[in-house]
This record gives structure tokens, sequence and C-alpha cells, in this order.
């Protein structure tokens, strides 16, 4: 028996993996719930909502070359107009900005990196030919 695009099925947990749940179908096929199709609110593991053995409600979302696209999510009936109470992920955690502890420096300007730049830029080339000079036997060094 196939099962229909779009139709609600019974099925039963048969495996857990880190990105979702197959579900056997009636008829002996097999389908995929999706982690994002697991829960309205962020799942963080499967292990969490489901165990191998569960019976659920499924609602069959595609089906493409022979993979059944499942979805828990959308088996739940909702009244009309009623949102899912879905919590996006946890917001991460802000980081210290920089501005508000008194650290903060105005940018800038072309003249200045350029400056800073060409100061650096001397202070390497100078530091880089002592270090060679030194490696060739400098001035006036023996020649063999």
């Amino acid at each position: 028996m196939s099962v229909e695009v779009g139709s609600k099925v019974q099925g039963k947990v048969t495996g857990i993996t880190n990105f979702g749940a197959f579900i056997e179908l009636p008829g002996g096929s097999t389908g995929l719930v999706h982690i994002s199709e697991v829960a309205d609110s962020y799942v963080k593991d499967v292990n969490d909502h489901l165990k191998v053995g569960d019976l659920i409600e499924v609602k069959v979302i595609s089906e493409k070359e022979g993979k059944i696209a499942l979805s828990i999510k959308k088996a739940i009936d909702r009244p009309e107009g009623q949102k899912p109470s879905y919590s996006q992920r946890p917001p991460r955690q802000a980081r210290p900005d920089s501005r508000s502890k008194g650290n903060f420096k105005p940018k800038e300007n072309f003249e200045d990196k350029m400056a800073r730049f060409l100061k650096t830029s001397e202070e390497n080339l100078s530091s880089l030919k002592r270090n060679t000079e030194t490696k060739r036997g400098g001035r006036g060094g023996r020649r063999g």
C-alpha cells in the first residue's frame, strides 16, 4: 500500500539518528521525520522527544525517489488562525560590546593608517636586513 502525500497515518519509530527518526508506516514502507519536523519548539536531541517503539501520528509531506518525508508537528490539528508556539533556536550569548565599556576608539583616517603602515614596514625591513647581513657574514666578511 502506497502512502498518499498530505495524508495522516500512524507509524512506529524504528530508529533514531542525530538528524531525525525513521518511522515504519502501514504497508511496510519507511519514512523519515527530520529533526526540524519533530516538534514546534527547538529540538536539540531527537531522543528527548521520541523513543524506538513509540506509536505516533505523522503527516506525509513528500515522496521523492522512494524516500518519504514525514512531519509530526504538521500532523497536529490546530484551530484555525492559531500559530504554533514555535520558539526559535536559543539565542547566542551576546559578545561584550567594546564600545559600552569605554574602550571606544574613533576610526583612524587614511593618513594615520598609512603613517602607521610605513613605520611598521620600515621597522620590519631594517630588522630583516640586519638578520640577513649577519647570516651572510656582514660587510667585509671573509670570502673563501
